[in-house]
């Protein structure tokens, strides 16, 4: 197995933050390995040194294989709002198209078009400042895989993206035959992708094989054995301690070297491995509710011509968990903004129904585009009070770090912590998950099972859902909501299934109406028996020749499907085919019995 990557001793810091140092780690071909570490530890610096696209403070070296292609997918995407989509991605792929004959160029047009059809967006033609933030994250997505790229390095390529594209992606790479490295923090997208975890902990880097699980059992492993050793360490030292108390100070210089290894063992002793975890029992209380939170009676909202809201009636419930389903662009700011009255006065749209609100509602709103801090300001400025800021991952060196030097994630944590300091009695977060590491998701899970409030989520990460809420409210378009009743796996499940049973519908109407085609007495059976035409003979030959053809063809492209080696695009390509040739020998072999009844 050939070595794609070889790392050999950078670092990164920023001031006196030092990030990483000395890193080493080895990527094999056919790896797909996600990268985990506390927000602020450097992966997407880690990334961005790999890519190219940053260097090393030290140095250091990086190696890949020669003459393998790589593309790099960051967080935030460059493009130019007045280019069209297509342009878009042609333009900003130069790169990489610059040395591709007309023929390849011309496949590589058709995979981004294909792929821009996969992720929603069929229109390549309309322009890119048109797009929400989710689909100019399919457009970057869609740039990277239509490379083909031997090696894709992705920092966090779920964000901002709905289920669907989240699960087509998630199918795109399980199947492609590429390595890959990546951040990501949707653990269910990690489970089905990844199968290699490599931990950035301590200035350290720890590699380990298989799923997530597997990870938290090693890493729960790893860090018994230290501070089992920590205890052994810490034995030995209490004996030299007693022998370092008991001998007077001048001694040989045997003695000395047992003196220097004393304080040697002393450091090692007091290095307990404790696993930081945000700690927020004194605000999950939440201040006391009423019986009345919010309800809803035939509600509908049109703005601009567009109809969010149709008819909508629900009475939100004191300890609701609820989880709000919808996808990209179709109205869930919007619907949130009326449950809290927060529309523009200048432009309020057209509102009809009712909406009244408990008296003792008190609202916690975190949403995506939310922070607003004083980028001059120090932490603790922004939120005065250490011991809180102490138990979310603030150390008290780190209280007096500018706002603006903070990671985008430590920016969210900050965020989330001055609403949930207010102690509200229902909790919205919409897209809570974005930017934040995967310890400090598992304890933010913690807390909002302990939660005593309403709590309504607008998410796509399906584990953090699945964990939180026990129904749904389901946007359908054109205003429509639904309220579906268990867990969001098993809303994905039932989907999948009913678009099964719609698909055998379809599949036996269509058997059906053939059958009614097949007994219908033909025009041969009433017209007198008569010979065939030479035209009619000649046509007989070619249906039989081609039948023969098609009938290959179909079996061909069967084994193709059926491999589960097929990249997806030509998976895609590959079933279309498949159900055109299926259709083409159904209608060249009624035609040909036909003419067989005729002779």
């Amino acid at each position: 197995m050939a070595s794609y990557l070889q790392i050999e001793g950078i670092s990164k810091s920023y001031g006196p933050k030092v990030l990483f140092e000395n890193i080493s780690l080895n990527v094999n071909e056919g790896d797909k390995i996600a990268l985990i570490a506390p927000n602020g530890t450097g992966k997407t610096s880690l990334l961005r040194i790999i890519a190219g696209k940053d260097k090393s403070d030290s140095g250091g070296k990086i190696t890949f294989l020669k003459d393998i292609r790589i593309a790099f997918l960051e967080q935030e995407y460059s493009y130019d709002p007045d280019k069209s989509v297509m342009d878009q991605v042609m333009d900003s792929s130069k790169e990489f198209t610059s040395h591709l004959d007309d023929d390849h160029l011309f496949d590589y047009e058709i995979r981004v078009r294909q792929l821009l059809s996969s992720f929603s967006i069929p229109d390549p033609s309309i322009p890119m400042k048109s797009l929400s933030g989710g689909e100019v994250k399919r457009v970057a997505i869609t740039e990277m895989l239509a490379t083909e790229a031997d090696f894709f390095i992705m920092d966090e390529p779920t964000n901002h993206l709905d289920t669907d594209a989240i699960e087509f992606l998630e199918d795109y790479l399980t199947r492609a035959r590429c390595t890959l490295l990546m951040v990501t923090h949707d653990r269910y997208f990690l489970d089905r992708v990844c199968n290699t975890v490599i931990e950035m902990d301590r200035g350290s880097i720890y590699t380990y094989r298989g799923d997530y699980e597997n990870y938290l059992e090693k890493r729960a492993e790893r860090i018994d054995n230290y501070n089992a050793e920590t205890e052994k360490v810490r034995n030995i030292l209490r004996r030299e301690l007693e022998w370092m108390r008991s001998t007077p100070c001048a001694r040989t210089g045997k003695a000395k070297y047992r003196k220097d290894a004393f304080y040697t063992l002393k450091d090692r002793a007091e290095d307990v491995y404790r696993t930081t975890q945000v700690s927020l029992s004194d605000l999950s209380k939440g201040s006391r509710l009423g019986t009345k939170v919010i309800n809803c009676k035939d509600v509908s909202f049109y703005y601009g011509g567009k109809c969010y809201l149709s008819h909508f009636t629900y009475n939100f419930q004191r300890y609701d968990r609820l989880g709000i389903v919808v996808r990209n662009g179709c109205g869930k700011t919007t619907f949130i903004n009326l449950l809290t009255g927060n529309m523009f006065p200048d432009d309020p749209g057209i509102l009809t129904g009712e909406i009244d609100r408990g008296e003792s509602l008190r609202v916690g709103y975190y949403h995506q585009s939310g922070i607003s801090f004083d980028e001059g300001q120090t932490v603790l400025e922004t939120v005065n009070d250490t011991h809180l800021l102490g138990q979310f991952l603030f150390t008290h060196d780190m209280l007096s770090t500018k706002v603006a030097k903070l990671s985008g994630g430590e920016k969210r944590r900050l965020y989330l912590l001055t609403v949930l300091i207010k102690q509200p009695n229902l909790l919205i977060l919409d897209e809570p998950t974005n930017d934040l590491d995967i310890v400090t998701l598992n304890v933010l899970e913690e807390y909002l099972r302990e939660y005593k409030g309403s709590l309504i989520i607008v998410s796509h990460d399906r584990h953090f859902l699945d964990r939180l809420v026990d129904h749904l409210l389901v946007f359908t378009g054109e205003g429509e909501v639904k309220d579906f009743i268990g867990k969001y796996s098993e809303y994905r499940e039932f989907i999948k299934e009913t678009e099964a049973r719609k698909k055998a519908e379809q599949k036996a109407q269509k058997e059906k109406e053939q059958k009614k085609v097949e007994t219908k007495p033909s025009q041969s059976e009433k017209v007198k028996k008569r010979k065939l035409t030479f035209k009619e003979r000649k046509e007989m030959e070619s249906l039989e020749k081609e039948i023969e053809d098609l009938t290959n063809e179909k079996e061909a492209l069967s084994g193709k499907i059926s491999s589960g080696l097929l990249p997806y695009t030509e998976l895609q390509a590959a079933s279309a085919r498949y159900a055109e040739v299926s259709d083409l020998v159904d209608e060249k072999e009624m035609r040909w019995l036909e003419l067989s009844e005729l002779a």
